[in-house]
């Protein structure tokens, strides 16, 4: 079993924390998680391509341990979030990666693919994101991001984990407490509660459009693969299709029995995603 490790990095000012698998000398390939989670969320999937790959797993601005935004209207959108991205690949001493993004996470990529990374990503997994969101998965992201609850307990603060992202497919219930160990932070009164800035939510009052990334899309010129949920709220099954006709014309996947987002824990996703980035 590969070792992580935990690092930090200051990025535009902002000091990031990731984590750290494999070994340099192999291809790097960044994993890059969804709105309201942390880079832990890929550990399995890390766990197994480390052989292969020298992995690093960011936490976004705003989540997990990485630092937050003094001022979030300004900093939580696609165009900072990609410059970030470039921050860390410079600041790691990266040229070319391959990347797999979740939600959020992908969204981020195909901003930085068709801009500042732009011939840097050779090879792109997007885990249940596209060019184009529904506005009712947006209404429900803001919904339970905006307002995260407390709880007295730990055990609570999983059993609601275990609710809102029942859609991520099945996890075991020691993934299901790996999720919220690494998901968790105490309030000054004892409670806890999600482990993100509650403001991270201005990225879609403040920028209702953000999402919308169609013109960036037609002009990636990496590899794509998207994996779709098969009851995918967010990325609709017409807009996937869409995805396969324009831009980079990615290979589409679809994923039984799940919605937004495959968990990405499973050997059948895994492979799909090892051999995409092995042989395109």
């Amino acid at each position: 079993m590969t070792t992580p490790h935990s690092r930090y990095i200051k990025v535009n000012g902002f000091e990031h924390h990731f984590m750290e698998w494999g070994s340099a000398g192999k291809p790097p390939l960044i994993l890059w998680h969804g709105f309201a989670r942390t880079g832990r969320d890929f550990d399995d999937l890390a766990q197994a391509l480390a052989a292969d790959w020298h992995i690093f797993a960011p936490d976004t601005l705003g989540r997990g341990l990485s630092e937050w935004s003094p001022d979030p209207k300004r900093d939580y959108n696609n165009d900072v979030l990609a410059s970030l991205a470039q921050g860390f690949i410079d600041g790691l001493g990266l040229q070319v990666v391959d990347w797999v993004g979740t939600s959020m996470g992908g969204g981020v990529a195909i901003r930085a693919a068709a801009k500042l990374l732009k011939g840097r990503i050779r090879r792109l997994v997007l885990n249940d994101m596209g060019p184009k969101i529904s506005e009712a998965a947006v209404q429900r992201i803001r919904a339970y991001a905006g307002s995260p609850p407390s709880f007295e307990r730990v055990s609570e603060l999983e059993a609601y984990f275990r609710e809102i992202y029942k859609p991520f497919g099945f996890l075991t219930d020691t993934q299901w407490r790996r999720l919220t160990d690494t998901s968790v932070r105490r309030l000054p009164n004892g409670r806890v509660t999600p482990h993100y800035d509650p403001q991270i939510v201005v990225h879609f009052s403040e920028n209702p459009d953000d999402y919308a990334q169609w013109p960036y899309w037609d002009g990636l010129e990496c590899e794509v693969m998207c994996l779709r949920g098969e009851k995918s709220d967010l990325l609709l099954a017409p807009d996937a299709e869409e995805m396969t006709r324009r831009g980079p014309g990615c290979k589409l996947v679809t994923i039984k029995g799940v919605g937004h987002a495959p968990a990405l824990n499973v050997p059948e996703q895994i492979n799909l995603i090892a051999d995409f980035l092995k042989n395109g």
